[in-house]
């Protein structure tokens, strides 16, 4: 099976996926009287895997709400040694180098992964392993926070798949890796 590794991320125009103080309120400024999903129960249902990190695991669990995801979730960290017991068999702890996790998750049958949180991100492309990006654009400045871009070691080519705009306002951008 194809294998793919997808994004699906919400920035301020300046680039970042969290204000100064590590908040996301930010991404809900916007009047969204129709509850628009923007897109992303299209790309989930795409998805038979995620991958995130530490940060935004823990940012899902402090929204205290039922665990939202309906496939497995590999949580990246260094730090963690283990998970909440109640989510067992919905999310699992991955550890080592990103090449080792994705054969890991591979070897369970995932091919089509959604990678999650920026240092994640970050790193996958660093090691040049994203496929595909939807970027969806809150037109807000935050004049700093968590940048969703950093240095890498190479640069990166990317074709435009497609644009979309969300409540008359907001902008999504499709790419796929250029290789």
């Amino acid at each position: 099976m194809n294998k793919k590794n997808r994004v699906f991320i919400a920035t301020s125009i300046d680039g970042f996926i969290a204000d100064k103080n590590g908040e996301i309120d930010w991404l809900h400024t916007l009047p969204n009287p129709n509850n628009d999903d923007m897109g992303y129960m299209e790309f989930i249902r795409g998805c038979d895997a995620i991958v995130m990190g530490r940060t935004t695991f823990e940012t899902v669990l402090s929204f205290n709400i039922p665990w939202p995801y309906q496939i497995p979730v590999f949580v990246l960290s260094r730090q963690l040694n283990n998970l909440p017991p109640n989510l067992t068999d919905k999310a699992h702890l991955v550890k080592g180098s990103l090449h080792d996790i994705l054969k890991e998750i591979y070897q369970k049958g995932h091919n089509q992964l959604y990678i999650d949180g920026g240092r994640t991100i970050r790193s996958f492309l660093s090691e040049d392993l994203i496929d595909e990006i939807t970027l969806t654009t809150i037109p807000i400045l935050l004049g700093g926070g968590a940048p969703l871009f950093g240095d890498l070691p190479q640069e990166l080519n990317f074709e435009l798949l497609e644009t979309r705009t969300y409540l008359n306002q907001v902008v999504q951008r499709h790419y796929q890796r250029r290789k």
